[in-house]
C-alpha cells in the first residue's frame, strides 16, 4: 500500500517517481532510491555518486547515454524506475496505446546502456525506442543537470508556459482566436483549392458540359439498349422465323395444298390416338385417365398452332425498320462506351455530372464569397492577435520581474530574465508571437538565451527561480535539480532550500546538494555512503531519520558528524525548516 501520494489539488492522483534502482552507472554498483512525493535530497561525501542519481534519472526518460558513465568492470548499466501514475490518465493511455501495461497505477520504466553504446528502453514491459522515453518524459519529470536538455528551453514550452502564467486575462482572447484562426485556415485551403486549380477546374467543365450534350441529343431512355438489342434481332431474321413458324404450322394442322390422303399431321395422329382409346375407356380407369390426356393435348397443339399461325402472319421483314434500329443502337453504343455499362448507367451518369458541372459555374461566385470572408477573417485575427500580444507582454513583465526578484535572493543579484516577444511572419494555431526566455548576468550585458547567458550553476538557478515563478501555471509533476547550489552559501542557500520547498508544494523534487541549509527544508534525506572499496552498494543508499539527519548535516557542515557546534547548527537549520513550512 502506497502512502504519503499527494494530489494535485483537484483529487487526481499526482504521478511521482517511487522508487529508483540503478546498477552499474558510475561508482555505483547497485542503489536503489524510494522517494516521496515532496523535497527529497541526495547528499553524500565527494566522489559518492550523488550525480549518478540525476544521470541515472536523466538516462530514465532518455537522456543521452555516455558508455564512458559505466561503472568499470561492468558490461552494462541498468537503470529501473517505478512510477505511480493516474489509471486512465493521460500517461496511461500513452503507454497503452504502445502496448506497455500499467499495473494499478505503477509504471514500470528501464533503460540499459553497454559497454559499446548500445542502448535498449522498455516502458510497462514492452520494448520502445529511446526516444518515446523522451515524448513521455515531457508529461512526467524535468531534468535540471548541466548534460541534460532543459525542458523550458525549448520555444513551444516557454511560449505555452507564458500563457498559462497569464491566467485567466488570456483564455477568452485565446479561445476566439483559435475559433477564427481555424475558419481562416479552411477559407485559405478552399480559396487555394478554388484558384490554384482553376484551368484544371475549367478543363473538367468543358468536359462535362460535351458530355451532356451528347447525351441530350442522343436522349437515351432507361433500358432502352435493351429493347432494342432484341428488335434488331428479330429483323434480321425475319425470314427464317416466319419459316420456321409456318413449318411448325403445317407440322400440327396439316398443310392445306397438299392431299388428304397425305396428310400426317399431329392433330390428326392425335385424333387416332384418342379415338383407339375412346372405344374401351369404360374398360379401365387407368386408359380413361390417357384418353382424357390425349384430348388435353390435342387443345394444346390446336391452340399452339392458331399462335404459330399469327405469329407468321406478323413478321415482316421491314429493311428500313431494322437501318433504324441499328442506327439507333450505335448511337447509344457510343454512349455507352464513354458514360456507362448500359443505357440507364449513362442516365446515372449524367444527373452526377449535371450537379457537378453547376459546382463548377458556381465556382466564380464562390471565389467571391470566400474571398471577402477571409478578408474579414484576417481583420479580425490582426485584432486578436494585437490583443493576446498585448495579454502576453503584461504577463511577461510581471513574469520577468518575478524571476529577477527570485535570483535576486539566489545571490544572482545582477542578472535579470526578460521574456522576448517577437512577431512571426504569419499567423499561428496560437497567435503571432515567439516567446523567447532570456537573461543578462549583470546590467551591461545584453539579454541572450538562457543556454547563452548562464553557466552550469548558474542556469540551474535560473531553472529553479523560473519553475517556482512557473509552479502551478506549467505543472510539471516532478523536478530533479543538480549543482542547484553551485557557487552558493549562507543566506542565499537557505533561500534555496526555502524555493525549492515551495515548489515541493505542487510537484515531487529531487535534488542533490552538497549544501546542508538546502538539505535541511527536504521531507526526505537520503544519503550515499561508499564503501572501503569506493563503491556504492544497495545498502549505501540510506533514507535518514531525524538523528540521522542532524548528523549527516552536521558533517556537511563542520566536516566532523559529532560536533557540538555543528549539531547544534544543525538543529537550528532543521528548525528553521520546518517553522518555515
Amino acid at each position: 500500500m502506497r502512502t504519503g501520494v499527494r494530489s494535485d489539488g483537484s483529487g487526481q492522483l499526482r504521478p511521482r517517481v517511487e522508487e529508483v534502482r540503478i546498477q552499474g552507472l558510475g561508482v555505483i554498483d547497485e542503489a536503489v532510491l524510494e522517494l516521496s512525493p515532496g523535497f527529497n535530497v541526495v547528499t553524500g561525501e565527494t566522489g559518492a555518486g550523488k550525480t549518478m542519481v540525476v544521470t541515472g534519472l536523466g538516462l530514465l526518460f532518455g537522456g543521452r547515454a555516455d558508455p564512458s558513465r559505466i561503472r568499470p568492470g561492468a558490461d552494462r548499466a541498468t537503470v529501473e524506475g517505478a512510477l505511480v501514475i493516474e489509471p486512465g490518465g493521460r500517461v496511461a493511455q500513452q503507454v497503452e496505446d504502445i502496448g506497455g501495461e500499467v499495473d494499478e497505477g505503477e509504471l514500470i520504466i528501464s533503460r540499459t546502456v553497454s559497454a559499446e553504446g548500445r542502448s535498449r528502453a522498455w516502458l510497462g514491459g514492452r520494448t520502445v525506442p529511446v526516444g518515446t522515453l523522451t515524448y513521455l518524459a515531457d508529461d512526467l519529470v524535468a531534468v535540471h543537470g548541466q548534460m541534460d536538455q532543459q525542458r523550458l528551453l525549448q520555444p513551444a514550452r516557454q511560449r505555452a508556459a507564458l500563457d498559462r502564467y497569464a491566467g485567466d486575462d488570456l483564455v477568452k482572447p485565446l479561445r476566439a482566436y483559435t475559433q477564427a484562426y481555424k475558419r481562416h485556415k479552411q477559407v485559405a485551403a478552399q480559396l487555394d483549392e478554388l484558384t490554384t486549380r482553376a484551368r484544371e477546374r475549367a478543363q473538367e467543365a468543358d468536359l462535362l458540359r460535351f458530355g451532356l450534350e451528347e447525351i441530350e441529343k442522343v436522349d437515351p431512355k432507361p433500358g432502352e439498349d435493351v429493347e432494342l438489342r432484341g428488335e434488331e434481332e428479330r429483323l434480321s431474321h425475319a425470314d427464317a422465323l416466319r419459316g420456321a413458324a409456318t413449318g411448325a404450322h403445317a407440322a400440327l394442322l396439316g398443310d392445306p395444298m397438299q392431299t388428304a390422303d397425305g396428310a400426317r399431321d399431329v392433330i390428326s395422329l392425335l385424333g387416332e390416338a384418342r379415338a383407339a382409346v375412346d372405344a374401351v375407356r369404360d374398360f379401365d380407369a387407368e386408359l380413361a385417365g390417357m384418353a382424357d390426356r390425349l384430348a388435353e393435348a390435342g387443345y394444346l397443339i390446336a391452340d399452339v398452332a392458331t399462335d404459330l399461325a399469327a405469329y407468321a402472319e406478323s413478321v415482316e421483314a421491314d429493311p428500313a425498320r431494322l437501318a433504324a434500329v441499328q442506327e439507333r443502337r450505335a448511337l447509344l453504343s457510343g454512349l455507352i462506351r464513354k458514360y456507362g455499362e448500359d443505357s440507364s448507367a449513362v442516365l446515372a451518369w449524367a444527373q452526377s455530372s449535371a450537379a457537378r458541372l453547376a459546382e463548377l459555374e458556381g465556382d466564380d461566385d464562390r471565389i467571391g464569397e470566400l474571398t471577402r470572408e477571409h478578408e474579414e477573417l484576417t481583420d479580425r485575427l490582426t485584432e486578436l492577435a494585437a490583443e493576446l500580444t498585448g495579454v502576453r507582454q503584461a504577463a511577461a513583465e510581471r513574469f520577468g520581474r518575478a524571476v529577477t526578484e527570485e535570483l535576486t535572493a539566489l545571490a544572482m543579484p545582477h542578472a535579470r530574465v526578460v521574456v522576448q516577444l517577437t512577431r512571426s511572419a504569419d499567423f499561428g494555431p496560437e497567435g503571432v508571437d515567439e516567446v523567447e526566455l532570456r537573461m543578462a548576468a549583470h546590467p551591461a550585458a545584453p539579454p541572450l538565451p538562457l543556454n547563452k547567458g548562464a553557466s552550469g550553476g548558474e542556469l540551474s538557478r535560473v531553472m529553479l527561480a523560473i519553475e517556482v515563478v512557473f509552479a502551478g501555471a506549467d505543472p510539471v509533476p516532478t523536478f530533479v535539480f543538480d549543482e542547484v547550489d553551485a557557487g552558493v552559501g549562507g543566506k542565499a542557500a537557505v533561500e534555496i532550500g526555502r524555493r525549492l520547498a515551495r515548489l515541493a508544494r505542487t510537484a515531487q523534487v529531487v535534488v542533490v546538494t552538497h549544501l546542508p541549509q538546502v538539505a535541511a527544508f527536504a521531507d526526505q534525506h537520503l544519503v550515499v555512503e561508499k564503501t572501503s572499496d569506493g563503491s556504492v552498494v544497495r545498502s549505501g543508499v540510506v533514507t535518514l531519520d531525524h538523528e540521522g539527519r542532524v548528523r549527516e548535516l552536521s558533517r556537511m557542515l563542520a566536516g566532523m558528524e559529532d560536533s557540538e557546534l555543528g549539531r547544534a547548527h544543525a538543529e537550528e537549520l532543521l528548525e528553521l525548516a520546518a517553522a518555515d513550512r
